[in-house]
């Protein structure tokens, strides 16, 4: 009867223990994969844009460039318009006074009797018809009609340099408004690339956020697996104890063997030296002293070691202190600095959670954080340093 009862208890511990294998959560690795490579591609096509938007700021600089030499060119042209300008008043002004000493002197040739030659000459209607008629007037001064040729000519030349001048103006004046409209419609193109690139940096968040909560779900779930399986491990231990028992019942030995459990004890490693290890399951990737740096950013001189773990796995304090430093820094991501007095110190960086904070006591394996992968690393671990007096020295010495 016995048996059977050990048989029956055996085969319910069992049965709990199918129950609880089939409570575990599927990890969504593919939601994962599918956020990140979405979060490279809208990195990739914001770095588009912004390389877009710089071009058009390039071409923007060049438009208004051309624009200030356009408009010194045509400050320059107008100057020239205006001299052209008073140097045909001028010639104008030395045409007319020609003109009126030429007079003048026809004048005084009358008031000497020659009357017939100022009928002739004041009879013409214009320039062009004295001249004619003083070529029947042998009288007239062979310099007056020179002089005469000379300032028509001038004026006529003035006025085609104006006419240039003018038409020059008008060229340069369509070329400062093409360059006008655009510089507006560079501008216009830079205001949507802001928009867009304002757009992508939205989506970029969005999506960064979004990654984080399927990481926080992925660790949770993997957390539950976790436990799923320790809760399978402690019924499989209690049904082998359970149906140990019952045999040993059975058998009507009348003893009982105190071999088959033992103290789990505590499952954090003290170690042999002043400080005890940080994790339970020391397991170091990376020892202390110069190597190739496994990643850009990291350095070759490694001040520490590195024990491999997986994310949220605990950290202990390797002696009593006061925390010194419980903060965030891009390379060594969160990480605690303890002060255990006497010079000496201890570094725990990359972690994934802290639990302690700045003027905070702890004591000798207290949980203080928790492994991760924050800052410049290649994968889950704890970055362990001990320092003496300021200087980092190998912490396998004091372990």
């Amino acid at each position: 009867m016995l048996k059977k009862k050990a048989r029956r208890m055996a085969a319910a511990m069992m049965a709990g223990i199918l129950t609880c294998s089939l409570t575990a959560v599927p990890v969504k690795a593919d939601s994962i994969s599918e956020t990140e490579q979405r979060g490279k591609e809208l990195q990739k096509q914001k770095e588009a844009a912004e390389n877009e938007k710089s071009s058009l700021a390039s071409q923007l600089n060049q438009v208004i460039s051309d624009m200030q030499e356009t408009e010194k060119k045509l400050t320059e042209k107008q100057d020239e318009i205006k001299k052209a300008q008073d140097e045909l008043v001028q010639a104008q002004i030395q045409e007319n006074d020609q003109y009126e000493a030429m007079k003048l002197r026809i004048k005084y040739m009358y008031e000497n009797g020659n009357a017939s030659l100022l009928e002739i000459l004041f009879s013409a209607k214009s320039m062009g018809d004295l001249l004619n008629k003083a070529e029947y007037v042998q009288s007239i001064s062979e310099y007056d009609r020179n002089m005469l040729e000379k300032y028509e000519k001038l004026t006529k030349e003035i006025e085609e340099k104006e006419a240039a001048l003018e038409k020059e103006e008008e060229e340069l004046k369509t070329l400062q408004n093409d360059l006008i409209a655009k510089r507006n419609s560079v501008n216009q193109l830079l205001a949507e690339k802001e928009v867009q690139i304002s757009s992508l940096e939205d989506q970029i968040g969005a999506n960064a956020a979004k990654l984080q909560e399927l990481i926080k779900e992925a660790e949770e779930a993997k957390r539950r697996q976790e436990e799923a399986a320790a809760a399978k491990r402690a019924a499989e231990e209690a049904a082998r104890k359970a149906a140990l028992a019952a045999q040993q019942a059975a058998s009507s030995s009348g003893s009982s063997s105190g071999s088959g459990s033992s103290s789990a004890g505590n499952s954090h490693v003290s170690g042999n030296g002043s400080l005890a290890y940080p994790v339970a399951s020391p397991r170091i990737t990376s020892g202390y002293g110069y190597r190739t740096a496994p990643t850009a950013g990291a350095t070759s001189r490694h001040d520490g070691i590195d024990f491999g773990g997986a994310t949220g796995t605990p950290i202990y304090a390797s002696a009593a202190g006061t925390v010194v430093t419980a903060a965030y820094n891009s390379a060594r991501g969160n990480y605690v600095v303890i002060n255990h007095g006497n010079g000496l110190q201890t570094w725990y960086q990359h972690c994934s959670a802290v639990y302690v904070s700045g003027g905070q006591k702890v004591s000798k394996g207290q949980n203080i954080a928790a492994i991760g992968s924050t800052g410049i690393v290649t994968g889950p671990h704890l970055h362990y340093e001990v320092h003496v007096n300021g200087t980092p020295v190998n912490p396998l010495n004091y372990l």
